[in-house]
C-alpha cells in the first residue's frame, strides 16, 4: 500500500470516527438520561421501603411480592411491546413508554393499602415493558455493528449513575421532605422519579428522529456516509427461526446464568438499603448516601473490565471474576451483618461484582448466537426474559426469608451459593465457543 492510499485510509478512518461522534452526543445523552430514571423507577421502591412499609403495614413477604410485581408485568408485556414498538416506530413508541411509566409512578403517591401497591407495582412493570429492548432496537438504526459494543456500555453506565445520585438524592427527599405539603417523604420520591419521565418522554418524541434521512444536524453527505456505514455489509439470506436459536447449545444455560446473576442484582437492588440499616445506621441521608457506594464502584470496574476484555477477548473469565467478587461481597454482608463498616465494602464488592458482571454478560449471548440470523434477536429476547424472572424469585424470597427468622442473613448465603452456581455453570456447563477468546 502507498502512502498516499494510506493516508487515504486514515482521514476516511477519522473522518468516520468523527461522524460516529457526533452521532452520539446528539442521541445517547438524552437516552443516558431516560435509563438512569428508567432504572430509578425501579430502585427507588428501596429508598422508599422503611417508610411506605410503616404506612401501609407491609410484611416484608408483602414489600417483596411488591417489588416482583413490577418485574412480573415487566416480563408480561414486554413482548406485546416490542412488536407495537415495529408497528408504530421505536420514537414515538419509547416516548409513549416512558409518559405512561411517569404517570403510574405518579400516582404511588395516592396508594394507602396493600393491593393499591401491589396493582400499581405491576402497571409500572408494564408501562415500562420494552423500552430497553426498544432503545437498544433504536441504536441499532443509528450506530455500525463496530461501534455499538462501545455504546451499549455508555447505555448500561446510565444504571450505575442511577444509582450513584439515587441513593444520596432518595435520602435528602425522605429526610428533608417529610412532611412538606401534608406528604410524606415517600409520597416526593415517586413524585420526583415519575413527572420527569413524562417531561422525558415529551423531549423524545420532539427531539430524537426515526430516520438518518430525518435529521437536520446531519449534512447530506454526512447522512449518506452514515446510512453506508449503519447497513449490513452482508444482508442475511437465511431467516432462521427463534426454535432454531433455542436449539443453539448453550442458549438455554445462559438463560439460566442470567437468571442467577439477576437474583444476586435484584437482590442488591432492593435490599441494599436494608442491609445498611440493620447494620446499626440508622440516618435517612447516610443510608442514602452509602447506597451509592456499590454502583460507584460498579461503575469504575465496568469500564475497567470492559477495556480488559476487549483487549484479552477473556469475556468468559472476566464475567465469572465478577461473580466471584459478588459471591464474596453476600457472604461478608451476611457474616459481619452488624459491623457497618464491614457491610458497607461488602457493598463495595457487590457493586464491583454484580452491576459490572451484567455488561459483561452480554458479550457472551453474540458468540453463542453467531449465524443465528434473525432468530438472534429472538434468542437474545428470551436469554432476557429468562433472566429478569430473577426479579421475580429474589425480592419475595428475601422478605419470607427475613419474616420466617428475623434476619436477611440466610437469604445473602443463598444468593452467595447461587453465584457460586453460576460461576460452576460459565466454566464448565458453557459450549467451547463461549470460551475462545474474542
Amino acid at each position: 500500500m502507498s502512502l498516499k492510499q494510506s493516508m487515504e485510509l486514515s482521514a476516511e478512518a477519522l473522518a468516520e470516527k468523527q461522524l460516529i461522534k457526533k452521532v452520539a452526543w446528539k442521541i445517547m445523552p438524552l437516552i443516558m438520561v431516560c435509563y438512569l430514571f428508567a432504572f430509578f423507577d425501579r430502585i427507588n421502591i428501596s429508598f422508599a421501603k422503611f417508610q411506605l412499609q410503616a404506612d401501609l403495614s407491609l410484611s416484608n413477604t408483602a414489600y417483596g411480592l411488591g417489588a416482583s410485581l413490577f418485574v412480573i408485568g415487566y416480563v408480561i408485556f414486554e413482548v406485546p411491546s416490542n412488536l407495537l414498538l415495529h408497528k408504530f416506530g421505536a420514537r414515538k413508541w419509547i416516548a409513549r413508554i416512558m409518559v405512561s411509566w411517569g404517570v403510574a409512578t405518579t400516582l404511588m403517591v395516592f396508594v394507602t393499602t396493600e393491593w393499591q401497591f401491589y396493582v400499581l407495582r405491576f402497571l409500572i412493570g408494564a408501562m415500562e415493558a420494552g423500552f430497553a429492548p426498544g432503545v437498544l432496537y433504536y441504536m441499532t438504526l443509528w450506530f455500525p455493528q463496530t461501534y455499538r459494543g462501545r455504546i451499549i456500555s455508555l447505555f448500561f453506565l446510565a444504571s450505575a449513575f442511577s444509582g450513584i445520585f439515587g441513593g444520596p438524592i432518595s435520602g435528602v427527599l425522605l429526610s428533608s421532605l417529610d412532611g412538606v405539603m401534608n406528604m410524606r417523604g415517600w409520597h416526593w420520591l415517586f413524585l420526583v422519579g415519575g413527572v420527569p419521565c413524562v417531561l422525558l418522554g415529551l423531549c423524545v418524541l420532539t427531539y430524537l428522529k426515526d430516520r438518518i434521512d430525518d435529521a437536520q444536524w446531519l449534512s447530506s453527505s454526512e447522512k449518506a456516509h452514515l446510512k453506508r456505514l449503519v447497513e449490513p455489509k452482508q444482508p442475511e439470506k437465511a431467516s432462521h427461526s427463534l426454535w432454531a436459536a433455542i436449539k443453539t447449545p448453550g442458549l438455554l444455560i445462559l438463560g439460566l446464568i442470567y437468571f442467577l446473576i439477576q437474583i444476586a442484582s435484584y437482590g442488591l437492588n432492593f435490599w441494599g438499603p436494608q442491609l445498611i440499616k440493620s447494620s446499626g445506621i440508622d440516618d435517612t441521608q447516610m443510608i442514602g448516601f452509602l447506597s451509592a457506594i456499590p454502583y460507584l464502584m460498579g461503575a469504575i470496574t465496568m469500564v475497567i473490565v470492559g477495556r480488559l476484555a476487549d483487549k484479552s477477548g477473556e469475556r468468559l473469565k472476566f464475567t465469572a471474576g465478577l461473580l466471584s467478587l459478588g459471591a464474596i461481597g453476600f457472604f461478608t454482608a451476611g457474616f459481619f451483618d452488624a459491623n457497618p463498616v464491614v457491610v458497607v465494602i461488602s457493598l463495595a464488592l457487590l457493586g464491583a461484582g454484580i452491576v459490572a458482571a451484567i455488561p459483561s454478560f452480554w458479550n457472551l449471548p453474540p458468540k453463542v448466537l453467531v449465524g443465528a440470523g434473525a432468530g438472534a434477536a429472538g434468542g437474545t429476547a428470551l436469554i432476557n426474559t429468562l433472566g429478569q424472572m430473577g426479579g421475580i424469585v429474589s425480592p419475595i424470597m428475601v422478605g419470607h426469608i427475613k419474616d420466617i427468622t428475623g434476619s436477611t442473613t440466610p437469604a445473602l448465603y443463598i444468593i452467595a451459593s447461587l453465584c457460586v452456581v453460576c460461576i460452576a455453570l460459565l466454566i464448565w456447563a458453557t459450549p467451547k465457543r463461549l470460551q475462545e477468546k474474542g
